[in-house]
């Protein structure tokens, strides 16, 4: 028992489940700040082109059946704003990431040179001049 008690420490405290559990919170806030800025954009549109804001309950009358079209283009317009969002997160992340590394990389300085290295340079420089 103590054994898988170890295990599931070693599962649950690792820094890629703790990366993903914060990435599920703040997915879901995310969420509702895009349906915001859905409503809002919806509002704007429908001022231009003079539809409903709330498309959730528009419909479309074929013969005798009504096709509740709304809430799909809705739903499919949330969709397309948070991709774009964490599309943008994504990339600023990467990009600062890449910038970070390149930093880290000029910073690196080349070791210095041994007293046998730089030696060895002075002879070889000798017998270039003498040849």
């Amino acid at each position: 028992m103590k054994n898988l008690w170890n295990e599931f420490k070693e599962f649950a405290f690792t820094g890629n489940v703790i990366d993903m559990a914060v990435g599920v919170i703040l997915g879901g806030a995310l969420k509702d700040v895009v349906t915001a800025l859905v409503n809002m954009f919806m509002g704007v549109v429908s001022a231009i082109i003079k539809i409903p804001a709330s498309l959730d309950k528009a419909t479309a009358q074929v013969g005798p059946v009504h096709i509740a079209y709304g809430a799909f283009v809705s739903s499919f317009i949330n969709f397309l704003l948070l991709a774009l969002c964490v599309f943008v997160i994504v990339k600023a992340l990467n990009t600062a990431k890449s910038r970070f590394k390149k930093e880290e990389a000029a910073e690196e300085v080349a070791p210095a040179k041994s007293d046998e290295v730089v030696l060895l340079e002075e002879i070889r420089d000798l017998l270039k001049k003498n040849a």
